[in-house]
């Protein structure tokens, strides 16, 4: 057998003919992390900055929902908790990262 016929027909490997394949190989990979920038991380951004915004203009008197669903005034405020009273004299202390928003007037019970 010989061998150096064998070696020659196997050629290099990918010297010829694959100029330029890794800026090739890189245009799709930048396309994607775009995509991903606009469509999930840009938007993701936007909401953590509005939702920043929101607890720092928490006040008393305010009305809240918290992420575990619970509605209620706050009737104190620190720099980490808050204090909301979800009935008539009952009070509960949450982490200040817990608010989720601010309740609308609709989901306010009505007081006979």
């Amino acid at each position: 057998m010989n061998w150096i016929g064998v070696a020659y027909a196997m050629g290099t490997g990918g010297t010829g003919g694959g100029q330029g394949g890794g800026f090739a190989a890189l245009v799709p990979l930048l396309l994607m992390f775009a995509i991903f920038y606009f469509l999930l991380i840009r938007p993701q951004q936007k909401k953590q900055k509005k939702h920043r915004e929101l607890l720092g203009t928490l006040k008393r008197g305010d009305q809240v929902v918290t992420v575990g669903g619970l509605h209620g005034k706050i009737t104190g405020i620190t720099e980490k908790v808050i204090t909301l009273e979800i009935a008539e004299k009952v009070r509960v202390k949450v982490g200040r990262g817990y608010i989720a928003g601010m309740a609308s007037q609709e989901t306010e019970p009505d007081k006979k």
